[in-house]
């Protein structure tokens, strides 16, 4: 075998003419140094018995003649777990590595019970960010590595993560041009640290599917930040050189195809030194203890010559469609990112929707397809674009969003999973558009994807989606009659209605402008409610008795999103904290913890300040109380979403941030009247009725019908549940728990359920029997209840003017709730005379 040990040990001067790097900086998923995307292909380094001076990393000779070999082999980035001296960051730079520092302190130990250890820990921070500020081989400072499980559980991780954050802070104070991050490792996952950098953890899977789904669960950790695995790697000793080699390769494919922004290989070689002593007994390292080449370096040198993805791949042919109606102030940015694509063979569609700008002439100076087409709307003009297409898949993108690079590469390495008609990948605001447009990014109501599992997704938002041609094809493709908003939804909904899958990738990220003025953004949440509204007429049941989406899965933006899924979150230890994996579930937000977020929630407000001046003089100090918690859980909710965004991807001032604060909080307040108010138009309202045949009394009910075709239990209930979906009303299948198989309703306040029996008796011949009974809200209920009762009281004290308008409102809710189960309970009657004409019977349930 080769051996590097022969290398030169001269230190090298810098190159004649070598430019001098720009700093590392994060851009949403990835890190970028002088305007180019860098990717880490890194190794681990050290520590080593120290030198008689206390140096862990031997002589400049030694270190020069590893970071030579290194560099010649394609790896760009070492990580040190201790403070290097200042030669080994010079050496770094002459051969063209970023240095990873780390900060080496007690963390094995209960290290917040005594001040002075806590103080002895920041000062190992701070005077380790003081000797590496300001290099130029500095990729970012380390705050701390894999700090055990048990001490994690002992203290309760918020502790743990607010002592973090205060090392963070100070080695930002001291070298605020590194970036900064903690590393992680996943039996402690589940610690929240928002404030790094990027997001690094150490990983050891051994199988490929384990890997890669463990990667997609980091991505949703980590969010919009890059990510990075600190350290994979397997050990030759025990599993055998060819093993380790074979093994490092589609771990490092597998960390770069998952949309990874780098990863350490650990180790560089299999000396190491920990605890006082030679660590002999583990073989990690890409070369051995005397510097022998082993098999995993070549291996780990052709993997890294092929990040992301290998040259020779095969890439089917794409067909990108940009729709775009009056777009000429954004259409630039998109087009220039999409000439920058690194794919190659893909095409480039642009559908001019009717535009009376410059947007055509714009694109005419573009090599792209413009098509040009009458105003019908996004979708028509999407379903332009797909009648255009070539490609086995096409690209939608967003006339205002521009993607990276690889954008089509990591979405097309999806696809070939084969497991998915539709792929869809983060769509981030680019920072520093302004003050309204950085607000407006961190503010509701942004296009989010809903993921169900961690490479599953829901619903992936229209400015970043991708399909199967053939399978978008098939079921017709977009519905025209979303003109602006709500095309996305339908479409997803659909292919998932016939049994395809959407996939989700971290790395397929695009750029997308945020509304920079605040009537753009009241218009564009205007236009989403009605949209909504739109989509319940032609889903109801998918809509919940609120009228607001019933997602599966579970929603990923920032903000508020991003407070109510952690607030609420689960950590999962194991029996006495031992579980390898212990993961972190946070929960869906449910309708009490998201209510002031609601749009209805604005008119519940409108009511009771009615009820306040109607009560005025009679009850002014309860009714009062009620109505002044109302208005302070709507600005409470505000205030939360905008402090809870930290505004930290551009250096900011604090009056800067204060500004971009007290504007996320007007569009936190302004979203939902801007929503209720497109819902309204569109008759998407809190009393909505659908009778379509007629009203009947809502009381519990039997049917009993003969019936001389045999039919199953199922195939009945499917029957009159398709019937039910024709007639526009929301159904719900019983779960397996429940004692009843169908629930429908016409209306928000009463429903209807149903259950089945079937008597067989013979030669065919059966007795269907059909048990119904409505179903009212608890809340709504409760609500008439007291309404009446302070009526009555009112009334009971000669207070008539008070009382009389209270008891009306009672009984109107009351009725209106007849009403609803009523119309649902009619339909029921409808089905069955439909279904079996002749006698039926009727009675009371006994």
């Amino acid at each position: 075998m080769t051996t590097t040990a022969a290398l030169p040990v001269e230190l090298p001067p810098m190159p004649p003419g070598r430019r001098v790097r720009g700093r590392p900086v994060v851009r949403g998923k990835f890190l970028y140094v002088d305007g180019e995307q860098l990717l880490l292909r890194g190794v681990t380094y050290g520590p080593f018995r120290p030198e008689a001076d206390g140096c862990e990393y031997h002589t400049p000779e030694v270190v020069n003649c590893d970071f030579l070999a290194m560099s010649a082999n394609g790896i760009n980035a070492v990580r040190v777990y201790t403070v290097p001296p200042r030669w080994l960051l010079d050496l770094a730079e002459s051969h063209g590595l970023w240095v990873l520092v780390g900060m080496p302190w007690e963390q094995h130990i209960a290290f917040l019970d005594e001040p002075k250890v806590r103080a002895r820990i920041a000062g190992v921070v701070r005077d380790g960010a003081a000797a590496c500020k300001g290099h130029p081989a500095l990729l970012g400072l380390a705050i701390g590595n894999e700090i055990p499980a048990t001490i994690v559980r002992w203290y309760g991780h918020r502790r743990v993560e607010r002592f973090l954050h205060e090392l963070y802070d100070i080695a930002k104070t001291v070298a605020p041009d590194a970036l900064v991050t903690y590393v992680n490792y996943p039996t402690t996952e589940y610690l929240h640290l928002p404030f790094v950098d990027f997001v690094a953890i150490n990983v050891y899977l051994e199988t490929r599917d384990k890997l890669s789904r463990y990667i997609s669960r980091l991505h949703n950790i980590a969010g919009d930040k890059p990510l990075v695995l600190a350290e994979i790697g397997l050990d030759s000793g025990s599993r055998g050189d060819r093993e380790q080699a074979a093994s490092l390769a589609w771990q490092i494919r597998r960390v770069f195809h998952g949309g990874c922004t780098g990863a350490f290989v650990f180790a560089w070689t299999d000396e190491w030194f920990r605890g006082g002593c030679d660590i002999l007994d583990w073989h990690f390292g890409l070369v051995t203890r005397s510097r022998d080449e082993k098999p995993a370096l070549t291996a780990v040198r052709e993997a890294y010559g092929r990040i992301p993805f290998g040259p020779d791949a095969h890439w089917p042919r794409v067909s990108v469609v940009v729709c775009s109606y009056n777009g000429s102030r954004t259409i630039r940015y998109c087009l220039d990112s999409v000439q920058r694509l690194r794919y190659p063979d893909v095409e480039v569609i642009v559908v001019d929707d009717g535009s009376t700008d410059q947007l055509a002439e714009i694109v005419q100076q573009y090599p792209v397809k413009l098509i040009r087409c009458k105003n019908q709307g996004l979708s028509a003009a999407r379903n332009v674009g797909l009648e255009a297409a070539t490609g086995e898949i096409v690209a939608y993108v967003d006339d205002d969003a521009a993607p990276e690079p690889n954008w089509l590469k990591y979405l097309v390495s999806v696809f070939r999973t084969g497991k998915y008609v539709g792929v869809g990948g983060p769509n981030i605001a680019p920072p520093g558009e302004g003050y309204i447009a950085d607000a407006v990014a961190h503010s509701p109501g942004g296009p989010l994807h809903v993921l169900i599992t961690d490479t599953e997704a829901e619903h992936i938002p229209g400015c970043n989606m991708a399909f199967l041609t053939k399978a978008l094809r098939a079921v017709g493709g977009f519905d025209a009659q979303f003109r602006i908003a709500g095309d996305d939804v339908d479409l997803c909904w659909r292919l998932q209605e016939k049994g395809g899958k959407l996939g989700f990738s971290p790395g397929a990220v695009v750029w997308h402008k945020r509304r920079n003025s605040l009537r753009a953004y009241w218009r564009q949440q205007l236009n989403y409610g009605k949209a909504e509204a739109m989509l319940e007429r032609k889903w109801p049941e998918r809509y919940n008795a609120f009228g607001h989406i019933s997602w599966r899965g579970r929603i990923y933006g920032p903000g508020i999103w991003e407070f109510l899924n952690w607030g609420r979150r689960r950590i999962f230890h194991g029996t006495w904290g031992t579980a390898l994996f212990q993961s972190v579930y946070p929960g869906s937000p449910n309708i009490i913890t998201s209510l002031a977020m609601m749009p209805e929630w604005y008119l519940g407000v409108l009511v009771l300040s009615l009820l306040f001046m109607i009560g005025l003089y009679q009850h002014p100090i309860l009714l009062g109380l009620i109505l002044a918690a109302a208005v302070l859980a709507t600005l409470l909710q505000a205030v939360i979403g905008a402090f809870y965004s930290a505004f930290d991807e551009i250096p900011r001032t604090h009056g800067q941030r204060l500004k971009l604060r007290l504007l996320t909080m007007y569009c936190y307040l302004a979203q939902p009247v801007a929503r209720l108010s497109g819902r309204l138009s569109r008759g998407l309202t809190p009393w909505r009725m659908r009778f379509p045949r007629g009203l009947d009394m809502p009381v519990p009910r039997e049917f009993a019908v003969w019936s001389e075709t045999w039919r199953s239990a199922a195939d009945r209930l499917a029957d009159f549940e398709l019937y039910l979906k024709k007639q526009g009303v929301c159904v719900q299948r019983g779960g397996d728990f429940d004692r009843w198989d169908l629930a429908f309703r016409s209306g928000v306040f009463g429903s209807i359920r149903v259950r089945l029996a079937i008597e067989e008796h013979g030669n065919g011949k059966q007795l269907v029997r059909w048990r119904s009974w409505p179903v009212f809200p608890k809340f709504y209920m409760a609500c008439v209840l007291v309404l009446a009762l302070l009526g009555l009281l009112n009334i009971g004290t000669s207070a008539w003017p008070g009382g009389v308008p209270l008891l009306l409102a009672a009984a109107i809710l009351a009725l209106r709730a007849s009403m609803d189960a009523g119309g649902a309970m009619a339909l029921l009657f409808n089905y069955v005379g439909r279904a079996a004409p002749g006698e039926i019977e009727l009675r009371r349930e006994r």
